[in-house]
């Protein structure tokens, strides 16, 4: 039977291992993962087990460290194969026999440590480099590893592998020449100024990552795979500086001349396949793409370093289009597609490709709030638009014990996620929204291009809905009588929110960022954004992508103060192209009035006049509950979710959705 797609799921070779289909499961940090003596615990057992499942050919897990003496890292981090070998195969060799029912391959990912890259949590350890740098994040100097430091970190990797092997891991993946982690810092001139044969020339530099392959292949054969996780671009404009998309600047870090060098070089040492992507922790939106990125943003230099070595070569960087993922394999620019985040969002996707039900895959939204952004901030990996990710077994759907009819009032995010949960569970699920269509505020949200995936989910919402023959009625404006009259079992209240207005005098120049985005105001040519968080600066980007002239006033003393913690990669990129884009940026100011001219703000040193055709609010929102609050009395079971709940993100309006529904 021929199938558009079929090419993706020819088998194919690493070394010695035979793969089921062309996908990968990209190396993601397993934050949370691990247990306190260096195994995998639940979690980390069945997060990766599920995307085996989910028909995805090969796993690679996140980093696993193999030192834990020249950086210490504290316990639980991540697995490691050498704090405690004999736990950490009981604990693997569970998940490596698990993932092989499913036919699928899975490597180890294996790590010589961060380097300057690690934040510096402990004040009385110093960051370790390959020589006296600066920390990344941090004022504080390096200490340039020994020798001796190296030679105990190559016979850790050694150790490390054989204990893999055993645990019934397929292959090694090395972290990395990537990244700028510690072996890149190695290989990078930027970073190593040593004089000894670990500094100088490029097959120096690389010394430290040759060591380490031949240790690997001492120790566990010649024939046992080690991949290497590798970055033939740095995009380093300066120290803690990236380098935009089509800005010129003079590469600090590795650039690909040196980069094809470099990977010739790697595969005649005997690395048995290259994971290609681009980037350091100074250019972290490169490693991490947000959605200000464009899809596929790698496979330029995968196919770059695929011309000129004779081994599978694996391009990941926003590779959820099937689309996109074939064409770079008939362009012969990879063998190999890795998928991080997408499989974060589904972890059915291949096996979802495979029969035909892409309109059933669930987009990433590329936000980085529930896999990075929540690794950083509170140490757990998870997803914003699949609350089960990284929660699989506490999680698990468990059916109705009486199936109830449910009214649904409202058909954002949050009530959509509630109708597909309470279906799934037996439940009779009922959607009223008083639009024409679904997904709430992602409608306006995703108009920029750059956004497009809100329009995705928001797209999956109506299929999976319908799939499910959820029942959902457009344009009904529920009032507290017609709830009471359809005598519900229970009732869910998913109003949204309502943007807030702020009084400037004349209004006939003054539309809400929402009226804009979705073209029922015409903002001109010259726009001031009321408001500096991340609603007013994608939409002050989008307007200057469209040509216009665009300020931002915000009352905090910098831009994306409210929107904290959002992650550094999608926060760093936003800013710098806000410069980039030569954006005109006014904190510590708010505006007063509107003129004939434009808009009155006051700021530190005065009030100040600012042209503009149009002011456009993005100041917030306010939940919209009076629904709720006519019936909260009324109804004896009644849920209130999302922004009418409390206004919040997508992620939440998601979860809290899956919570409650979960549990009706």
């Amino acid at each position: 039977m021929s199938y558009k797609y079929q090419k993706l799921f020819e088998p194919m070779q690493i070394g010695n291992v035979t793969i089921k289909n062309r996908f990968a499961m990209a190396p993601m940090g397993p934050i949370g993962l691990g247990d306190a003596v260096g195994g995998f615990n639940q979690r980390g057992i069945d997060y990766y087990v599920e995307r085996a499942k989910g028909g995805t050919g090969l796993i690679i897990t996140g980093v696993c460290f193999v030192d834990n003496e020249v950086e210490p890292h504290e316990m639980p981090s991540t697995p490691s194969p050498t704090v405690n070998p004999v736990h950490f195969t009981r604990t693997a060799r569970e998940m490596t026999e698990r993932i092989h029912a499913y036919d699928a391959k899975v490597f180890l990912q294996l790590s010589a440590g961060f380097g300057r890259v690690a934040p510096p949590v402990n004040p009385d350890v110093q960051p370790v480099s390959a020589s006296a740098i600066m920390n990344r994040w941090a004022d504080i100097p390096c200490r340039a590893l020994t020798k001796e430091e190296i030679r105990h970190i190559v016979k850790k990797f050694g150790e490390g592998a054989a204990t893999a092997k055993n645990a019934g891991f397929d292959g090694i993946q090395i972290h990395a020449v990537h990244e700028g982690y510690l072996l890149d810092q190695f290989a990078i001139s930027f970073f190593n100024n040593r004089t000894d044969e670990y500094g100088g020339s490029l097959e120096n530099r690389l010394r430290f990552a040759r060591e380490v392959l031949d240790e690997i292949k001492k120790t566990c054969g010649k024939d046992f795979v080690v991949t290497l996780r590798y970055s033939p671009k740095s995009f380093i404009k300066d120290w803690r500086v990236g380098g935009l998309p089509d800005e010129e600047f003079e590469e600090k870090g590795r650039d690909l001349p040196e980069g094809i060098e470099t990977a010739k070089l790697l595969v005649q040492y005997g690395y048995d396949s290259l994971d290609v992507d681009v980037g350091c922790y100074d250019a972290w939106f490169w490693n991490h793409p947000p959605m200000y990125q464009k899809k596929g943003l790698y496979i330029p230099y995968a196919k770059a370093i695929k011309e000129v070595v004779n081994v599978p070569v694996i391009c990941a960087g926003r590779m959820d289009n099937p689309d996109l993922a074939l064409s770079a394999l008939d362009d012969g620019a990879c063998d190999m597609i890795g998928l991080g985040r997408p499989l974060l969002a589904d972890a059915d996707y291949v096996n979802k490709l495979r029969s035909g039900q892409i309109e059933l895959i669930r987009p990433c939204l590329s936000c980085h709030e529930g896999c990075l952004g929540r690794m950083v901030h509170y140490g757990w990996l998870n997803c914003a638009v699949n609350p089960t990710c990284a929660r699989e077994r506490i999680t698990e759907l468990k059916p109705a014990l009486k199936a109830k009819k449910i009214m649904i009032i409202g058909g954002g995010v949050a009530g959509c996620e509630a109708a597909r949960v309470l279906s799934l569970r037996g439940h009779f699920p009922e959607v009223y929204e008083k639009g024409d269509r679904l997904g709430g505020n992602l409608i306006p949200g995703g108009m920029p291009d750059f956004k497009e995936d809100d329009h995705a989910l928001a797209t999956w919402y109506e299929n999976t809905l319908k799939d499910l023959q959820v029942p959902v009625y457009f344009n009904v404006q529920i009032t507290p009588d017609m709830v009471k009259a359809a005598k519900p079992d229970t009732v869910i209240v998913a109003t949204g929110s309502t943007p807030n207005i702020c009084i400037l005098g004349n209004n006939d120049k003054v539309f809400t960022a929402e009226d804009v985005l979705l073209g029922r105001k015409n903002p001109g040519e010259q726009v001031v954004v009321l408001g500096g968080g991340l609603v007013g600066c994608e939409l002050a980007l989008w307007l200057r992508n469209n040509g216009k002239d665009v300020s931002i006033v915000e009352a905090e003393d910098s831009l994306l103060k409210l929107n904290a913690p959002l992650c550094f990669a999608n926060s760093d990129m936003l800013l710098s192209l806000i410069n980039y884009k030569k954006i005109k940026v006014y904190t510590d100011s708010k505006a007063s009035r509107t003129t004939d001219q434009g808009v009155v703000i006051a700021t530190k040193t005065g009030e100040q006049e600012l042209k503009a055709d149009s002011v456009v609010l993005a100041v917030g929102y306010s939940p919209e509950n009076d629904l709720y609050n006519a019936l909260k009395f009324e109804i004896e079971d009644i849920h209130l979710l999302g922004d009418a709940r409390k206004v919040s993100n997508i992620m939440y309006a998601i979860w809290d959705a899956f919570e409650v529904a979960s549990n009706i």
